[in-house]
């Protein structure tokens, strides 16, 4: 790989006219990312996935490093194996749909399976607002849910006996969610203890209420998390679609396919009747059970 690596920096200087700087900082960018590849015992980049470009990026971004020098990063790395599918010596160009302005979308901000297990342990379940807020921390991370469905999730979009939630999304597609374990568990306990506490008007139907008797808005949503990320002692930017990103990173490294994943999250646009025809909602409880750390 190294030899691949001296051709292309003889092709950028002799044949392109690049300057020693950026011959340097192209060596720098690709020599780090080969190393990485040789020491997980890599032999040859056409063993290379996208997978792997993702997880070097993923390291460099947990190092601290800037959004501009790790967006400068992927570009050597993409000019590179540009350079090597064009002179014939690989065979496909893994990084062809890496798109760099789209990087962050690839590289949200994640909590660890430990930092999640703070957070939600946060609340003070001696408390009716803690009960209440535990149960939308557990959601958020059990569900994928965006923060604005999670605002308007109705009382009759629950479906906890059979073990999922109905979801409306982006494009008003509906989409549905397997929820389980401590979700469920601190969700019917919220419905059946709290809410009737913060809210006796039968025309609310949000499942999630404040004392005023109405539904929470996103920006309380994203306050509530705030306050207890600060409680739990976490130093992140943790956001609701933080635990978003989170959701769908432990299942992916938990062995869960990602197609489901993509179908939890609702970036296919699928329709009602999409759901019942080519989704088995068995099928995703069944995978969010076996995959998700606290289904």
């Amino acid at each position: 790989m190294n030899a691949l690596l001296d051709s292309f920096l003889d092709y950028i200087s002799l044949e392109r006219g690049l300057s020693i700087n950026t011959r340097k900082a192209y060596a720098d960018d690709i020599g780090q990312f080969l190393n990485e590849l040789t020491a997980k015992g890599v032999s040859s980049l056409s063993q290379v996935s996208r997978k792997q470009i993702l997880d070097h990026l993923m390291a460099m971004k947990a190092r601290g490093m800037s959004t501009n020098s790790i967006s400068r990063h992927l570009v050597s790395i993409k000019v590179f194996f540009r350079y090597l599918q064009q002179e014939g010596m690989l065979d496909r160009n893994v990084t062809d749909t890496m798109d760099s302005p789209k990087l962050w979308k690839i590289l949200p901000d994640t909590l660890s399976e430990k930092e999640v297990d703070l957070l939600l342990a946060a609340p003070d379940l001696r408390k009716p607002l803690g009960v209440r807020d535990r149960a939308i921390l557990e959601l958020f991370y059990a569900s994928g849910l965006r923060v604005s469905e999670l605002a308007n999730l109705q009382l009759a979009d629950l479906h906890l006996d059979e073990g999922y939630i109905r979801c409306i999304g982006k494009g008003r597609k509906e989409r549905v969610i397997p929820v389980g374990g401590e979700s469920t568990r601190l969700l019917r306990r919220y419905l059946e203890e709290i809410r009737p506490l913060l809210c006796e008007n039968p025309h609310v139907q949000n499942v999630f209420v404040s004392r005023r008797e109405s539904g929470l808005c996103r920006q309380r949503l994203w306050q509530i998390i705030k306050e207890y990320t600060k409680k739990a002692g976490i130093m992140k930017n943790v956001t609701p679609h933080t635990l978003r990103h989170s959701f769908a990173s432990h299942l992916l490294q938990n062995g869960a396919p990602l197609r489901v994943i993509q179908e939890m999250l609702g970036h296919a646009d699928i329709a009602t009747t999409q759901i019942y025809t080519h989704v088995n909602p068995e099928r995703l409880k069944s995978i969010h059970q076996q995959f998700h750390p606290r289904a």
